[in-house]
């Protein structure tokens, strides 16, 4: 009977040796390392790495035959019971990963803060790697040469790091790479030749770097390319024409560089054929826009805004039936538009301003029953009226007409828009007589700007009911009496909806004490300089915690400046000069920390300046023509 339980424990103790898992001695130090480098985890994944047989541990993936560890897959944003997570890992990756020399995926991307360098040596150690995905972090460095070793790499995901210094002139050697996207970086120099070799390539994507040089003559051997991103570096020179052989391209963005010459793409019928998004703005960009632009059939938006370009706008543009949005705006482009831009009746948003181009309007433009957005401004349309059906278009939302020599009074065909309109400029024109009491009855506009005509009398009670107004410019008109009403309107949220409101250069002659009493309190910029305003500046505009930008000047408030504006930290411009201010400078000034503009010049103060930033500095310039101020940055008090 007693060998009988010995046999029964030996072979219990023998099943369990046998059974007992336990990482390569290199994976399990490699991991445990890591493990070790990070400080904080906060979706509690590392605490669960307790026992030795790694591939158990969650985020780790082995191999079924050989045991290793094929994947690390830790990314910061995943699923857990079907609800999605955003964890954040604090610490810096060990070069212990090398020693998991069977690794064919690394996920670590979005983790927020996870710090150090790519493992010089990662493409020694890692031949099987195919994904790397670090994206999201914070990073830093430059990339390693021995990356170009890693000859099976599918997928480099580096976008949104600190990474510096140059691309490798070797990542040509990469030929299995299917996606390379390393922007968001603080990369320089140029783009490698070599990267023309990457003929499985599909997405590539370098922008928002510091890169320089030109575009690849040879681009146009990524072939299998549907995305190519090298937007906001300082790239110069031409556009390869190498890029209209680029069949399979989807989205090509190239805005915000410093390109130049002809737009030279494409050369003929059937290229770029799957073209769907194309970026040319902010570039130094001349001649023409081409005829053959009318080929790229399959566009879908279209931006060569900001550029150099002059001559009509192509007839050829209306075969772009599928073109949702265009943006030609910044440039010097003339003559009439074409008839033919009647034919885009997907457009959806339609910017040609500042531009040189003369009228009349095509009534084309009338069938564009989805346009939604239309900006004509500043061009030498010379309308005089507002066309009828242009107010018609079933769709339309946001109208900017700003110096299009429209004259006379606000047309009331206007109120035809009153469920639709969210926004409306008509700005620098030649508009006189009121603004209309049907104004109030836009409900659901955000933006209305006046500014720079010729409006008299007083602003309509009615714009009390513009509960979703968060915009509102009607400087530089003749406009008078009280501005108190646009501080009693209504609101659908807290805080009220005004976010920006310019007043400045009119006639208005009201006191201001109704500032931060009616609910708007939400203002970032308020401008009410060149009136004749009197009064006081009330206590309750220390109700206005978003303020950024208060200015004043050239009016005739007086007595004293009230303690509570001190308590506005946001604050970064005052401009209080030329009124008829008295008293003191408050001492719960000195909490303006973020001012960076002050000008309390030319009033009645008198009194010490407070002492310590952020008065100190600020010149003498800023507190000059008050007569009983002294002390820094003036002559001292006397004593």
């Amino acid at each position: 009977m007693g060998y009988q339980v010995l046999w029964f424990l030996l072979l219990l103790t023998l099943t369990t040796i046998c059974t007992s898992k336990s990482c390569h001695p290199n994976d399990l130090k490699g991991l445990q390392d890591f493990k070790a480098g990070i400080r904080s985890d906060t979706s509690g994944r590392l605490d669960k790495w307790k026992n030795q047989d790694c591939c158990t541990w969650e985020g780790i993936f082995c191999n079924n035959e050989t045991g290793r560890v094929v994947q690390i897959n830790l990314p910061g944003l995943y699923t857990s019971a079907d609800a999605p997570v955003q964890a954040t890992m604090i610490g810096e990756l060990s070069p212990s990963i090398t020693l998991l020399n069977f690794l064919e995926v690394i996920d670590i991307g979005e983790l927020v803060r996870l710090t150090g360098q790519i493992p010089p040596s990662i493409g020694l150690h890692l031949p099987n790697l195919r994904k790397l995905n670090f994206l999201g972090n914070k990073f830093t460095g430059a990339l390693p040469q021995s990356l170009c070793k890693l000859s099976k790499l599918e997928e480099l995901y580096l976008q949104e790091n600190g990474f510096s210094g140059f691309l490798p002139l070797c990542i040509g050697r990469l030929k299995n790479l299917r996606r390379l996207n390393i922007n968001s970086n603080i990369l320089s120099g140029a783009i490698p030749e070599s990267i023309t070799s990457l003929t499985k390539l599909e997405s590539l994507c370098l922008q928002d770097n510091l890169l320089t040089g030109n575009i690849p003559e040879n681009v146009g051997n990524l072939q299998a390319l549907k995305e190519l991103d090298l937007s906001n570096n300082s790239l110069t020179r031409i556009i390869p024409s190498s890029i209209s052989k680029l069949y399979s391209i989807s989205i090509l963005y190239l805005n915000a560089n410093q390109l130049e010459g002809e737009i030279s793409l494409p050369l003929k019928p059937g290229q770029l054929s799957s073209l769907r998004f194309l970026r040319l703005q902010n570039n130094r960009l001349s001649g023409t826009i081409p005829q053959t632009i009318g080929y790229l059939t399959s566009l879908q938006r279209l931006s060569l805004a900001n550029n150099q370009l002059k001559g009509s706008i192509p007839s050829s543009l209306g075969n772009l039936t599928s073109l949702t949005e265009l943006y030609l705006s910044y440039n010097q482009l003339s003559g009439q538009l074409p008839r033919s831009i009647g034919r885009m009746s997907d457009l959806l948003l339609l910017s040609i301003s500042h531009n040189t181009i003369e009228g009349p309007l095509p009534h084309e433009i009338s069938s564009l029953s989805n346009l939604q957005s239309l900006d004509l401004s500043y061009n030498h349309l010379n309308m005089s009226t507002i066309p009828k059906w242009l107010m018609h278009l079933p769709s339309l939302s946001r109208i900017y007409l700003a110096g299009c020599g429209i004259r006379g009074e606000i047309q009331d065909d206007l109120q035809v828009l009153a469920r639709s309109l969210l926004e409306l400029d008509l700005s620098a024109n030649h508009l006189s007589g009121r603004i209309p009491a049907w104004i109030g009855s836009l409900s659901w506009l955000y933006s209305l700007n006046f500014s720079k005509n010729k409006f008299v009398s007083e602003i309509p009670s009615t714009v009390m009911n513009l509960e979703n107004l968060g915009v509102l410019d009607l400087h530089s008109n003749k406009l008078e009496g009280s501005v108190n009403a646009v501080f009693q309107m209504k609101s659908r949220f807290e805080g009220g909806s005004l976010t920006y409101l310019d007043l400045s250069d009119n006639s208005f002659s009201s006191v201001i004490d109704q500032i931060g009493t009616g609910g708007q309190e939400n203002i970032r910029y308020l401008n009410l300089s060149r009136n004749f305003l009197k009064g006081r500046l009330p206590t309750s505009i220390g109700t206005l915690k978003s303020l950024e930008t208060l200015d004043l000047s050239y009016n005739g408030l007086g007595s004293k400046l009230p303690t509570s504006l001190g308590n506005v930290s946001t604050l970064e411009r005052l401009m209080l000069q030329k009124n008829q201010l008295t008293g003191r400078i408050p001492e719960e000034y000195l909490k303006l920390r973020n001012l960076k503009e002050l000008n309390l010049s030319d009033n009645q103060l008198e009194g010490k300046i407070p002492y310590g930033k952020p008065f100190l500095d600020f010149p003498s310039s800023s507190f000059s023509g008050n007569r009983g101020l002294c002390g820094k940055p003036l002559p001292p008090c006397k004593s």
